[in-house]
């Protein structure tokens, strides 16, 4: 039998509600691939890792926030969605009523809230534009 290389992440959709109006929160690549692209905070599963500590710990390690609450909404697992091999992500889902200061740190060269609908227009890394649209149905 062939051996499957399938590499597992974890994707945090973390939107603010601000005086009726929803941002979300994106951290800007510091390497490749997509360097420089913005993206939501993420990264790869530690092995014996919980999914949830997983995306706790990318959140916290790029973006220097911490979240009360924390749900899974979906996998995304196309296998071109990541140019460095087939990769399978688990989005995690929270909802904020502040705009958190951030710390951007780690694989992050910036951190920032945005405004959902200027997301749409955005070039975001990977399909983060996917992920942030299904992730809107649970609002």
């Amino acid at each position: 039998m062939k051996e499957q290389k399938i590499a597992l992440t974890v994707d945090c959709v973390i939107f603010c509600k601000v005086e009726n109006q929803f941002k979300v929160l994106l951290v800007q690549r510091k390497n490749d691939p997509f360097k420089d692209q913005w993206a939501l905070p993420g990264g790869f599963v530690d092995e014996g890792e919980d999914l949830e500590a997983a995306a706790r710990r990318e959140l916290k390690e790029e973006t220097g926030i911490e979240v009360p609450h924390i749900e899974q909404v979906q996998a995304f697992g196309k296998p071109n969605r990541d140019p460095r091999g087939h990769t399978v992500s688990i989005a995690f889902l929270s909802r904020i009523y502040c705009e958190e200061e951030l710390q951007p740190a780690d694989d992050a060269k910036d951190a920032r809230w945005f405004e959902i609908e200027k997301v749409i227009d955005m070039n975001l890394a990977f399909d983060h534009d996917e992920i942030i649209n299904v992730a809107q149905q649970f609002l």
